[in-house]
């Protein structure tokens, strides 16, 4: 799939390159090409584009990747509503008061 980015900086995935062993499961199972290998280990290409499906977390045999499978959006949707900034969310609510979501 070709570029694909679901929310800009609210993704909850984290990789911990001193775990990683390059073995290159999560290579394997990430439909969105958020990875690539490293000399030696495997590290974040495009973050924007992980969908937090949690393929890669439940796949790593070393525990080095950490994902909570579909909070993202979620946690962007709560921030914005409550007026917090930084996480934003094309799912939010308008800021023109007139209650429509901004893309969905």
């Amino acid at each position: 799939m070709k570029n694909l980015v679901y929310l800009k900086n609210v993704v909850t995935l984290q990789l911990d390159e001193n775990k990683c062993t390059g073995c290159g499961r999560c290579l394997e199972v990430c439909p969105h090409a958020v990875f690539k290998m490293n000399s030696s280990h495997v590290v974040i290409q495009n973050r924007d584009a992980c969908m937090e499906c949690g393929a890669c977390s439940r796949n790593c045999p070393f525990g080095a990747i950490s994902v909570e499978a579909g909070v993202g959006c979620a946690n962007a949707v709560i921030n914005s509503l409550l007026g917090r900034t930084g996480g934003e969310c094309c799912c939010s609510l308008a800021s023109d008061g007139s209650g429509k979501s901004g893309c969905c």
